[in-house]
């Protein structure tokens, strides 16, 4: 098994001196949001409760839509109008049970946040509630989770892996949803997902591109708790062991995460975005979102912003660098 390294945060440096630092200037300045739970499932009819949703709807009257408030949605659309990323990455969960009104809503809120050229959406376990019709649904979605062109590769969920290119980064996106038992959240990749992962890091890593993967589950083994766990992640960090990468990204959690995957290229930072719309006093979990500003030289500087119920908006938290291992000969941005 590869070396793995685990912790709950990077190391911190120093504050962000205010939101205009992480508009775009000095490199690639990327936003990650992730488990909105934004929609609502208030005209959800009894017939489209069978199954596991049933347990989803009583966990959503019961906490869910208290402590996912839709003013801090609000809120963060506004934050992300003043940060000015360049791109937007969403890593799933937008939805509570994956109904296909909820897909339509999230659709909706999709074409506020920015262009689908500006945002990749992949979709969360929420999205995979039950059965397989969610893939349906999910294609709702369909200019946020494409490919830029045509990949000579097999998909899984009709789009994954899929490729978007800006600049010198690429952006692999990975499905990890899956319909589960109740009270399971897991999820898994498949050997054809893998597959296809590993040609797009193989090409895009001769191409010398900084590759970013987006993925919902935690693929670090360790970092969640065994019923919400990625069931391939010895898998998939062997591909990233065999054919590098730059940075993973993920969500799931509800709360920040990181570790560092060893490769002979130099150490991968992992990184979970927590809720960014959660606001809970049963848990302590406070909405995040993180801007990475990828810069010369493989440095990365993480902006992490939370929101302040005080001053109702999203305010500067903390600013963490990190180096990236530049594998394959990446050129700098």
């Amino acid at each position: 098994m590869p070396e793995v390294k685990k912790d709950t945060t990077p190391p911190v440096t120093e504050a962000v001196p205010g939101p205009t630092s992480t508009c775009p200037g000095a490199g690639f300045s990327l936003a990650h949001i992730s488990d909105l739970h934004l929609t609502t499932l208030a005209g959800a009819r009894a017939s489209q409760l069978l199954s596991k949703r049933i347990l989803g709807y009583l966990s959503w009257r019961r906490r869910r839509r208290i402590v996912h408030r839709l003013d801090i949605v609000e809120s963060l659309l506004d934050d992300l109008r003043v940060t000015c990323p360049d791109h937007i990455a969403v890593t799933g969960d937008l939805t509570h049970v994956g109904l296909p009104g909820e897909f339509t809503e999230a659709g909706q809120w999709l074409k506020t946040l920015a262009p689908p050229d500006r945002v990749t959406v992949i979709p969360g376990n929420h999205e995979a509630y039950a059965g397989r019709a969610w893939i349906k649904s999910c294609a709702m979605w369909a200019p946020y989770l494409a490919s830029d062109s045509q990949q000579d590769i097999p998909k899984t969920a009709d789009f994954f892996p899929s490729l978007r290119i800006r600049g010198q980064v690429a952006l692999i996106s990975l499905c990890s949803a899956r319909a589960s038992l109740p009270f399971l959240a897991i999820g898994s990749l498949g050997r054809l997902q893998l597959a296809g992962l590993e040609k797009l890091l193989r090409k895009t890593g001769e191409q010398g591109l900084l590759r970013v993967i987006l993925i919902h589950h935690p693929p670090v083994p360790g970092t969640i708790k065994w019923r919400k766990r990625l069931v391939d992640s010895k898998e998939f960090v062997d591909v990233l062991v065999r054919n590098g990468a730059e940075l993973v990204l993920h969500g799931h959690t509800h709360y920040p995460a990181f570790s560092l995957v060893a490769t002979p290229a130099g150490n991968i930072p992992v990184i979970g975005a927590p809720s960014a719309s959660e606001l809970n006093p049963w848990s302590g979990h406070c909405a995040k979102y993180n801007i990475y500003r990828i810069g010369h030289n493989g440095q990365l500087t993480m902006f992490v912003r939370g929101y302040s119920e005080t001053l109702g908006r999203f305010v500067a938290e903390q600013e963490t660098t990190l180096t990236l291992p530049y594998s394959h000969g990446t050129r700098a941005l």
